[in-house]
């Protein structure tokens, strides 16, 4: 991802399209007596999140008003006293999340910093995990515990020993580097998905500039063989990709086009493929999805401005959760994995919430 490079909309465009006015407004510490004004009865909730004091200890008001319900499916999801929580700020570029249900962490990248840093949910410590990471993306665990990884700096999936090595998944396909993977989650039957768009070799900030050798796709390695297969190269800009609860649907956002596609799964291809879903705002604009996982009523959340939007099974925009920064990925985690976690720029945010993740992480 590049935002000097203007023949192609990025991501990050996508996402933001609200002024830098509103972020600003959004993060200032307000006194009593600037507490948001409430809507006009009847009018459609606006998209600037309510302006509070982000720092630890400071009570929030219940309900949390920046968790919005814009379809009344969504109110069975909203806890009435569960407030949004700012766990950690300091990332330059934050995405990946992935949560380690063993040891009770959750891992995430800082893109640009090069580094991994990891959240412990006993106490709250934020330390840093692994450094440098390869400018490394998104991140998940698979069935035996291991993480893998999509590095931007490396153009490779990898996964972590248990004994501290590197085992790279995926470099090339067809003997041609991959451009920079981004994003990857793991079958039951051992197979990792992944989508290959080309934000990280376009400049320095978030990996190495370098010439694109195949189109944006997205793959699938077997997870015995070690076979890459491409399984799709229909989309711009393939971003964000996770499975429904039953691992029958593969969801893919694309961020070339700001839409979110779905396919049927059919053992190692996809089949079927078509348009999904367009995230549908209040204010009648449309967002765009960056990464999103999948709860276990099949509902996605998607990290999308204003921050969250939560798009139902039909493809219907139900719910928002308003932030002040712009959010790129969510995953479920926690002792009951019904906390929602939010890498959203510089901050880690956490909300619990009615419903669980589909899947492990």
């Amino acid at each position: 991802m590049d935002p000097q490079d203007e023949p192609v909309r990025s991501r990050r465009a996508l996402l933001t399209g609200a002024t830098a006015a509103m972020v600003t407004a959004a993060m200032v510490r307000p006194s009593a007596a600037a507490a948001a004004e409430p809507a006009a009865p009847g009018a459609a909730p606006g998209l600037i999140p309510t302006p509070r004091d982000w720092r630890p200890g400071t009570p929030q008001p219940y309900p949390d008003p920046d968790v919005v319900a814009l379809d009344p499916r969504f109110r069975r999801y909203m806890i009435f006293n569960s407030p949004l929580q700012r766990l950690h700020t300091g990332s330059l570029w934050a995405e990946g999340p992935a949560w380690n249900g063993v040891g009770r962490y959750l891992v995430w990248s800082d893109i640009p910093a090069d580094r991994q840093m990891r959240w412990l949910d006993d106490d709250g410590h934020v330390s840093v995990l692994r450094q440098p990471s390869g400018n490394s993306n998104g991140n998940t665990f698979d069935a035996q515990g291991r993480q893998l990884s999509a590095e931007h700096a490396g153009r490779r999936v990898v996964r972590y020993e248990p004994t501290g090595e590197v085992t790279v998944i995926a470099d090339r396909f067809e003997g041609k580097r991959l451009n920079s993977p981004n994003d990857l989650v793991v079958h039951p039957d051992g197979g990792i998905w992944f989508t290959d768009p080309s934000f990280g070799i376009r400049g320095s900030y978030e990996g190495n500039p370098a010439e694109s050798e195949t189109k944006e796709a997205v793959y699938r390695v077997d997870g015995r063989s070690g076979r890459i297969e491409k399984v799709t190269d229909e989309l711009a800009m393939p971003n964000g990709l996770c499975f429904s609860p039953d691992y029958s649907k593969l969801y893919v956002a694309d961020t070339g086009s700001g839409q979110l596609h779905v396919w049927d799964v059919d053992g190692a291809r996809l089949r079927r493929g078509r348009p999904f879903a367009r995230i549908a705002l209040p204010d009648g604009s449309r967002s765009a999805a960056d990464g999103m996982r999948c709860d276990a009523d099949g509902n996605l959340w998607c990290g999308a401005r204003p921050g969250v939007a939560v798009v139902s099974p039909d493809g219907a925009t139900i719910g928002m959760i308003r932030l002040p920064e712009i959010c790129a990925n969510v995953c479920f985690g926690g002792l009951k994995h019904n906390r929602l976690f939010m890498i959203a720029s510089q901050s880690l945010y956490a909300l619990y919430v009615g419903t669980q993740g589909a899947h492990p992480c």
